[in-house]
């Protein structure tokens, strides 16, 4: 066990906070869970944090307990960011190939997407992450692997995943409160695509679609590679809202009757149901249940296909839908998706993870855990340790800096 690669992932929600600390003893193995934990999130509003105090709280509350299960104590994270202050955009670089004999090296590439990052973006924005989409040679396009061939000009084009700085720092300060440092920030969308995406659905073209609580995030692949990322700020918090404006009830029974009675299509269960409360059971219309569940999923469905519509893939993404996060356990809403966006559709659950239930709502933290154990997994140990030296430094000046 001494040379076993050990990750953590945090999956920073609106409706929950969870913890993963997942080993890997081999290359060849399967993810062994060490160690899982879920809290009730308060602190967070549409997937952003918005009370540093009481999020680090409940994160720390986590830690300790996850610590416990292990026996040890957590030093790095893999964190998510969440919340519809996140967005993509494309950028283009341009350098000339820099050695005598003209043949492009990885000095090269790295010059050339750092002139990509180069760009405008709005007040207080900064850029997450950066996705190659091709190079250019010598105005050759659709190069993917522009290493060793020979040319006097290089473009890359980039796809630049975005945030907004104050919230970045909000999470990253909440984490830092906790004890524990972040080795890197993932839109959670990004995160749950390591953990549930195959390499040929992203070859052929697919959407993953993460219906979280606050918010629902979207990513769309092709020829293996990211196209778009979009966040609508919807999510399963709304359809509890719905539920208890429609029905007239509080909060908490709204959000039993979701997941007790939920459905997104009318079936031919009896016309009313009822749910024992502290008082007085709650009798309720299943019909008018089904009706507000349905036009609020359909609304999610809505913007995905107008993001689809908006990049040319409507109907046109071979691998079809693939549906995570807590949302996706609606009854019926793989038969709802196929019916409103003309794809194939399916559950996306985490795979290679021992000892841990198949659940979309996990997907995630799963991703965050795996994008941990290849991170530690490559490169060398010195190395390693000073990425995340530098990771810390970088972390702390963001907090402390006005």
């Amino acid at each position: 066990m001494a040379n076993s690669e050990i990750a953590t992932g945090l999956d920073v929600g609106t409706g929950s906070i969870k913890t993963l600390v997942v080993q890997r003893v081999s290359p060849e193995t399967e993810l062994e869970v060490l160690a899982n934990n879920q809290k009730l999130s308060t602190g967070l509003r549409k997937g952003v944090v918005v009370n540093v105090s009481k999020v680090g709280d409940i994160i720390q509350d986590s830690f300790t307990e996850v610590q416990t299960q292990l026996g040890r104590k957590i030093n790095f994270v893999y964190a998510n960011i969440s919340g519809s202050h996140i967005f993509s955009s494309f950028s283009r670089g341009l350098v000339s190939v820099s050695r005598a004999d003209k043949r492009i090296s990885r000095e090269d590439i790295e010059r050339v997407l750092e002139n990509a990052r180069t760009f405008s973006l709005p007040k207080n924005s900064e850029i997450l992450d950066v996705f190659p989409k091709e190079y250019i040679v010598d105005g050759e396009a659709g190069v993917k692997e522009a290493i060793g061939m020979t040319g006097v000009r290089l473009e890359a084009e980039i796809l630049a995943v975005c945030g907004f700085s104050p919230y970045i720092k909000n999470l990253t300060e909440a984490v830092f409160n906790s004890g524990a440092q972040i080795d890197g920030v993932i839109p959670s969308v990004l995160a749950a695509a390591k953990a549930v995406l195959t390499p040929r659905q992203k070859e052929l073209g697919v959407v993953l679609v993460d219906i979280g609580a606050g918010n629902t995030q979207m990513a769309v692949f092709e020829e293996g590679e990211l196209l778009d990322l979009a966040v609508f700020p919807i999510g399963g918090a709304h359809i509890s809202n719905d539920i208890a404006i429609g029905l007239c009830t509080d909060i908490d029974i709204a959000e039993k009757i979701k997941i007790e009675f939920g459905t997104c299509l009318n079936s031919a269960s009896k016309k009313r149901s009822e749910i024992k409360t502290s008082g007085e059971p709650f009798s309720f219309s299943q019909k008018m249940l089904v009706k507000i569940i349905e036009a609020r999923v359909v609304e999610i469905f809505e913007q995905v296909q107008k993001e689809l519509k908006k990049i040319s893939r409507q109907g046109l993404l071979p691998a079809g839908v693939v549906l995570t996060g807590g949302g996706a356990k609606l009854p019926k809403i793989v038969e709802l998706a196929k019916k409103e966006l003309k794809l194939p559709v399916q559950i996306g659950t985490p795979r290679g993870f021992l000892g841990l239930e198949p659940d979309p709502a996990l997907a995630t933290v799963c991703g965050l855990a795996l994008e941990g154990i290849n991170f530690t997994g490559s490169g060398n140990n010195s190395s390693n340790l000073l990425n995340k030296i530098w990771s810390i430094i970088k972390k702390i000046l963001k907090i402390f800096t006005p």
